[in-house]
C-alpha cells in the first residue's frame, strides 16, 4: 500500500520555511555578493525532506548573476541556521532559483498601461 505523506503538513513545512529563510537572508546573512531586495517568495520541500526549491524575487540588485551566486555560496550558512531554527529530522539542501513573477507581473501592467486609452471611467 502506497504511503501519502500528509499534504496540509507538507504545506506547513514549505511556508515555515519560507519564513525562516526569510529572516536569516535579511537579518544574519553577510554577503557583500547579494545586494538589492531579495524576498523569498515561495519554498518547495521534496517529499523526502531532502531538497527544498527556494524561489527568490531579486529588485534593486547590482547583478542577479552575483546575488543569486551569492545565495548559493551562502546556502550552506542559511542550512545550518535552519537547523538551529526548526527543529526536523532532516535540515533539506537549498537550491536557490530566481522567480520572475513579479517582474513579469509589472512588465505586462505597463504593457497594458501603455496599449489601454485612459478613459478616466468613462466606457
Amino acid at each position: 500500500m502506497e504511503h501519502r505523506k500528509n499534504p496540509n503538513r507538507m504545506n506547513r513545512i514549505d511556508e515555515e520555511f519560507k519564513k525562516e529563510i526569510s529572516m536569516i537572508i535579511d537579518q544574519d546573512l553577510k554577503n557583500p555578493n547579494i545586494t538589492g531586495i531579495i524576498s523569498v517568495t515561495k519554498v518547495k520541500v521534496s517529499k523526502d525532506l531532502r531538497v527544498a526549491r527556494v524561489y527568490v524575487s531579486l529588485l534593486n540588485c547590482k547583478s542577479k548573476k552575483n546575488t543569486l551566486e551569492g545565495l548559493k555560496n551562502s546556502s550552506g550558512f542559511i542550512r545550518s541556521e535552519l537547523a538551529k531554527r526548526i527543529n526536523l529530522r532532516y535540515t533539506p539542501d537549498l537550491n536557490f532559483e530566481v522567480d520572475e513573477t513579479l517582474e513579469y507581473g509589472a512588465r505586462i501592467e505597463n504593457i497594458l498601461k501603455e496599449i489601454m486609452p485612459d478613459n478616466n471611467g468613462e466606457n
